[in-house]
């Protein structure tokens, strides 16, 4: 799609905090790799600020704005359920009392 100077983008940006830097680094990481399916009209920038995983998304229209937001949300679920399960913390065994 030709953008014209007229052309209006719209940004977003989302500030998702996790529990360490490590874990926000993670994040980035295992989400950066899937590339957007429409860059010509989607941007993107991910970035990790301490233990918050910076997003921010720029479409060319607000529509594209809520999906892209709405499915990068659904990653950073599945992403926060998988260390919860998986991380550092869930390999911890409690010693008996």
């Amino acid at each position: 799609m030709a953008t014209t100077p007229e052309t209006q983008w719209h940004t977003v940006t989302i500030r998702i905090p996790f529990a360490s830097d490590k874990d926000a680094d993670i994040a980035k990481q295992v989400i950066d790799v899937d590339r957007e399916m429409q860059p010509d009209v989607v941007k993107r920038t991910l970035s990790v600020e301490g233990s918050e995983l910076v997003a921010t998304f720029t479409t060319l229209t607000v529509r594209l704005a809520r999906l892209t937001t709405n499915a990068f949300l659904e990653n950073v679920d599945l992403v926060v359920r998988t260390i919860g399960e998986f991380g550092e913390d869930a390999a911890r065994v409690p010693a008996p009392p």
